[in-house]
């Protein structure tokens, strides 16, 4: 189990900025995070619908992916987490990105941070556990806090579809990362949220963890993973 000492510990602010990178191979890079379906839509055109787009899975993604990544992080079983994920997520299109995504992220954790319960998980889960889940251990090998990896699985949940539309609309860079700047204290408070309930749900158990869901979302990812060209993976 981490300790609470959070960023303060040694060398662990530069471990979060690690994992929090989009270039840390863990494969975010080639995924939008559902917004290349929402310009298919029509519901994302310009920087404003897209804090709209990032606002909305902040809130609804987000505290799910922040909550399970703190809680591995704080110790809880992550089998046991692995099937909470799989039943706040009723995409089976979303399921299969998350475990791939879980993989990819394990992989590079292993390489970075070597633990044996990342080992372990790569045993327990072959084909990969959920991404929040293994971005939880992860954390948890370098060092880490709870309330760190929920800062990492909120951002996660703004920061992908945000650097992707700028490659979806040709949006400028600066204007994308203005929506990142804007969300911020609201990525502080699901962060927060997310930690607190994680602790709680080390004696309360697992149900007490967010269980929000993003049907637009859901519908989008579906609708994706069989279109015969896209950008993006997901």
């Amino acid at each position: 189990m981490a300790t609470d000492r959070g960023t303060d510990g040694p060398g662990t602010r530069a471990a979060l900025l690690l994992l929090a990178d989009g270039r840390f191979p863990a494969g975010g890079h080639a995924h939008s995070g559902g917004v290349e379906a929402a310009v298919a839509e029509g519901r994302v055109t310009d920087a404003s619908t897209l804090a709209e787009f990032c606002r909305g899975r902040l809130h609804t993604t987000g505290p799910v992916a922040a909550a399970l990544a703190a809680a591995a992080t704080a110790g809880a079983d992550p089998l046991g987490l692995d099937a909470a994920a799989d039943a706040r997520t009723p995409s089976a299109a979303l399921r299969a990105v998350s475990r791939r995504l879980g993989r990819q992220l394990l992989r590079a954790a292993r390489a970075v941070w070597p633990a044996p319960a990342l080992d372990d998980l790569a045993v327990l889960r072959p084909r990969g556990a959920h991404q929040p889940v293994v971005l939880g251990v992860a954390a948890a090998a370098a060092g880490l806090a709870p309330r760190d990896a929920a800062y990492a699985g909120a951002y996660d949940c703004v920061s992908t579809p945000a650097f992707a539309a700028v490659r979806l609309l040709g949006l400028d860079p600066f204007h994308a990362v203005a929506v990142l700047g804007r969300l911020a204290g609201e990525v502080d408070t699901v962060a927060c949220a997310a930690d607190a309930v994680a602790r709680r749900a080390l004696d309360e158990g697992l149900d007490v963890l967010p269980a929000a869901s993003a049907p637009l979302l859901d519908l989008g990812a579906e609708a994706h993973a069989v279109w015969p060209t896209r950008l993006f993976a997901s």
